[in-house]
Order: C-alpha cells, then sequence, then structure tokens
C-alpha cells in the first residue's frame, strides 16, 4: 500500500503514501464513531484493507494530539531534524580525516618505535600526541607491550635464523659491552643481515664457539684480534677438522691495525706540539728580556736547546709518518699505482718498515703487521679472481680500470671532466676494449670479486654504532630488546646506496611471503600479549589470595 526510499542522510526509509489523506480521516471516522460493521463497509469502499483503515485511525488519532498537546510545532521539528542532519554530515566529513589507532595498531606502534631505537618515554609522547593525554595507554602499559613484542620477535628470529645459516657465508664478527655485560655481534657485510645478537655473561672462546657452531655455512670470518674471539674461532676451525669439514678461513681485521696506527701517530703529533709550545714560550721569553734590556744569563741557551728538541721530535714524527705511510697501502686491495695487491709485496712492505717503527707505542702495531692472517683477504682475492678464468693481460687490465674508476672525483663538473683522473679512466676503457670486445662481462665478474673482498669489520663497527646510539636512550638492553631491533633491522628497507629499495633479508637471499616487520611479528605478538595477560591475573590473584 506505501512505497518507501532511503533518506539520503539516516540511510533509512522515508514512507511513500499512496492513499490519501482525506481517505485516512474517513477510515478514522468509520473506525472511531461507525456503527458496528462501518469498518468493513468502509474497506470495501475505498479498496484497502481492514489492517489499514485501524492503523489510518491510529496514525489520524496520534497526529491531532500531538498537534493539540502543547509540544513542538511541526516547524521547529523541522529545523530540528536540519540541524541534525548537517551534524550528521560534519561527523561523516570529520570521520574521512581521523586516524584510525586501535590498541593493536598502539601496540605494533610501540613496537616499531623500541626497533628503531626510541626510548619508552619517547613512545609514550608520541602516543599522546596521536590520542590525547587521556587515551593515551601509561608508560607501564607500553613496557608490557614492548616485552611481549620481544619475546615475539626471539620467536620468529628462530625461525628466520634456521633459513639463514645456509646463506650467510662470510661474517663480521665483534662484542660490544652494556654495563660491563658483553653483546656478541655477527653482521654479513654483503646484505648488512645481522645474524648474530646475543647478550652473553662473557666474552670467552668457549662462549663464541657455542654461538657460531650452529652457522655451519660461514667460510670466511674477519675480526679483531680480541683473545676471546680468536679462542672461539680456534675452537670452531678444531671441530672442523676433527669431523672432516673445511675450516672456515680467518682475516684478521686492518680497520683496527690503521686505527692504531693513527692513535700512535696522534700521541706523537701531540708531543712535537707540546714541544714546538715550549720552545715558542722560551723564544718569547727572550724576546721580551731583550726589549726590557734585562741580563739573559742562559735564556739563549734554553732557547736553542728548546728549539733542538722540538725540531728532533718534529723529524721523528715526519720519519714514522712515512713509514707508515708507505706501509699502509700493504693493507688495501691495489697499490698506490692500481696494481693488484698480494701477500709477497705486502709483506716486503711490512717488513722495510718495522725496523722504522720503534718503540714500545709501535708494539702493538708490528704485532698486528706481522700477523700472516692480516693478508688472507689477497689470498682469498686472488683465489677468487682465478676461477674466473681470465687471461692475466685482460684481468689486470680490468683490475686497473675498476680502480681507475674510484679515483674520479665522485661529483663531476666541467672541469673534472678534462681531469687527469678521467682521461686516464677513458684510456683504460679504450684498452680493455680492444683487449676484448666483450669485456663488459668479465669486468661485472671482476668488479663483483673487488667489491665484496672483505678485509676490515667496518660493517659490525657500523652496527655497534646503531647500538651505542640504542644505549643511549635506555638504562639497560635486554636479550629481548635485542631481537626486536635485530628484526627490524633486517626487515628495514634501504634509503639509499647500492643496497636502495631492499632489505637485508631479501639481499641476502632469503624467500619470504612478505618482509614487513609488522606482519612477521603481528601473529606471535598475539599469542605472546595473551600469556602476558595469563601471568599478569595469576599474579592479581596470589596477591589477592
Amino acid at each position: 500500500m506505501c512505497g518507501c526510499e532511503l533518506d539520503p542522510y539516516t540511510k533509512g526509509p522515508i514512507p511513500m503514501c499512496k492513499i490519501p489523506f482525506r481517505v485516512w480521516i474517513a477510515n478514522a471516522a468509520a473506525r472511531l464513531c461507525g456503527p458496528r460493521g462501518s469498518v468493513t463497509t468502509q474497506a470495501q469502499r475505498v479498496d484497502c484493507s481492514r489492517q489499514t483503515v485501524y492503523e489510518h485511525a491510529q496514525k489520524v488519532e496520534a497526529a491531532v494530539e500531538a498537534q493539540h498537546s502543547g509540544g513542538p510545532a511541526h516547524e521547529e521539528k523541522d529545523r530540528e531534524i536540519a540541524a541534525l542532519r548537517r551534524d550528521i554530515t560534519q561527523l561523516w566529513d570529520w570521520l574521512s580525516h581521523t586516524i584510525e589507532l586501535p590498541v593493536a595498531k598502539q601496540q605494533m606502534f610501540a613496537a616499531k618505535g623500541m626497533g628503531m631505537g626510541l626510548s619508552h618515554s619517547q613512545v609514550h609522547d608520541l602516543l599522546a600526541f596521536l590520542l590525547g593525554a587521556t587515551a593515551c595507554p601509561s608508560r607501564s602499559t607500553i613496557h608490557r607491550w614492548v616485552q611481549a613484542a620481544g619475546k615475539a620477535a626471539g620467536v620468529v628470529l628462530k625461525r628466520l635464523d634456521g633459513g639463514c645459516r645456509g646463506l650467510v657465508l662470510v661474517g663480521c664478527l665483534d662484542e660490544i659491552f652494556f654495563h660491563r655485560r658483553p653483546v656478541l655481534v655477527g653482521i654479513d657485510p654483503q646484505s648488512m643481515v645481522w645474524f648474530l645478537g646475543k647478550k652473553a655473561a662473557d666474552h670467552k672462546g668457549s662462549t663464541w664457539w657455542g654461538e657460531l657452531r650452529s652457522w655451519t655455512a660461514l667460510g670466511y670470518v674477519t675480526c679483531d684480534a680480541g683473545s676471546g674471539l680468536q679462542s672461539g674461532i680456534a675452537q670452531m676451525q678444531q671441530h672442523q677438522r676433527d669431523t672432516d669439514q673445511v675450516p672456515v678461513e680467518k682475516g684478521l681485521d686492518v680497520f683496527h691495525t690503521k686505527k692504531e696506527a693513527h692513535r700512535v701517530l696522534s700521541i706523537l703529533w701531540k708531543r712535537v706540539e707540546r714541544l714546538w709550545e715550549q720552545a715558542e714560550k722560551a723564544s718569547r721569553a727572550l724576546n721580551r728580556a731583550q726589549r726590557q734590556g734585562r741580563k739573559l744569563g742562559g735564556l739563549p741557551h734554553s732557547v736553542n736547546k728548546a728549539w733542538k728538541k722540538a725540531t728532533l721530535a718534529f723529524q721523528w714524527y715526519e720519519k714514522r709518518e712515512a713509514a707508515w705511510k708507505r706501509v699502509e697501502p700493504a693493507l688495501d686491495v691495489c697499490r698506490a699505482d692500481g696494481q693488484l695487491n698480494d701477500r709477497a709485496w705486502a709483506q716486503a712492505q711490512v717488513a722495510w718498515a718495522l725496523s722504522r717503527l720503534p718503540g714500545k707505542e709501535w708494539s702493538k702495531v708490528r704485532g698486528l703487521l706481522t700477523n700472516a692472517e692480516s693478508f688472507t683477504f689477497l689470498d682469498r682475492l686472488h683465489d677468487q679472481l682465478g676461477q674466473l678464468s681470465l687471461p692475466e693481460a685482460m684481468r689486470d687490465a680490468l683490475v686497473r680500470l675498476w680502480w681507475l674508476r674510484r679515483q674520479r672525483p665522485k661529483k663531476s663538473s666541467k672541469l673534472d671532466n678534462v681531469g687527469c683522473e678521467h682521461l686516464l679512466y677513458l684510456l683504460q676503457l679504450v684498452l680493455c676494449q680492444k683487449l676484448d670486445p666483450n669485456w663488459r662481462e668479465s669486468y661485472r665478474q671482476v668488479a663483483t670479486v673487488l667489491s665484496q673482498t672483505v678485509r676490515a669489520s667496518s660493517a659490525v663497527e657500523c652496527m655497534n654504532s646503531i647500538l651505542r646510539m640504542h644505549q643511549s636512550r635506555h638504562r639497560t638492553v635486554t636479550q629481548r630488546m635485542l631481537d626486536l631491533k635485530r628484526l627490524y633491522w633486517n626487515c628495514r628497507v634501504f634509503r639509499s646506496g647500492k643496497r636502495k629499495g631492499f632489505c637485508p633479508y631479501q639481499l641476502l637471499g632469503l624467500k619470504l611471503p612478505n618482509y614487513d616487520f609488522c606482519t612477521l611479528l603481528e601473529a606471535e605478538m598475539s599469542t605472546a600479549f595473551t600469556e602476558a595477560k595469563a601471568v599478569a591475573k595469576a599474579k592479581k590473584m596470589a596477591i589477592a589470595a
């Protein structure tokens, strides 16, 4: 009898009348005032049902009562409805600009913030900015969330580490200390995967061996000369020999050798500066005495003696610096003239420099330089280049091309393009083309070997610097927090450089359906939060009992 359409604001039905209102009034009169049988007669007369007559009677009676009962007029109701519709429209507009941040997203926000290196207070301040002070969770709640996220990250990492064990072939190893507690760190230098992050009770050889024994695919590691780390690798090598496996190769980190040499040179230079300042001070005293006409006495002799000491110290420094500058290229991939370095040439440079670096201050540098493992990277480099099956002349030409390419200025300008380095590079390029028209594929192979030569643990030093930054924001670093940071680092996409657009797990070759940090953590976090709630409930019940 009555059709309806949807209200554009309330989304509800609007009745559409198909029977005239006069008939409504007649139906109401038949129902309310007519004799017996008038409802049936009226329904037949207007061609509607008896139920419709009863409904019309109720609605007409209600409308008359509403009009004369002293309530709001029809126009007032229309204005009120219009105002409500405007409010609804504004609310819909506000809803389209709001941020949906339920508890689950707040928990993930806190976990990701801690993985990035934020402190609990910083995460709390950011949530308070987004949610407001009243809706923001407390610091203790955020702490519980982070603890549960760290536990979930540990479970996820156990599963992911199983897939990485066959892919990590080279490792840079080191330890960093948090309140005198060591954290054992291992990094794959090519993909920058953080495959080892263990907070241990000590850094003895047995502890290192216990953490490294599961990484059976490791073929080469580089590290500093720390006794615990060296002992752990030695135990790993001995175990591999006992089980008829190829022992892992070990290289001594040249970064620490160079750092120690620069430290000694800095000490020597400060000594020169101190003696030079003393000589200048003595000279000023002599000049002042001469101007004032005072008796000079032994001042000229003191000045000459001071300048003699300063000059001898400066000459001593120059000799030591020259000796170090000559031996330093022995720790590089290429020599100063662009030729490929080798162990024989490097050890010859070391032998020449040893007698020219005397004194206790150089003892550590001499020990590092005479260690055969300082040049393990050169042996590996020549072995890998030998596997390419390239003619020696072609190989040397491509190595020099690779070296010249890195001598050019990074930011070219019109003046740079006509510089000596650029011209030499172009000439070498022409030479390679003449030796082999299809030189580009061979160059890619040579460049890959040269660029992936690991001679320093700079990758793990990079990770240590990040951990020190995190250490400055936290009173302590627990194993769960380390797991959370490690998972975030391995899922974080690089924004610049040669690894741009990829995360460490992708660069390592680990196949995952999704590399997103939140996606990997989400499933385990729900389980961890459920367990945490159960533990908290049990504690409350125990306290109440």
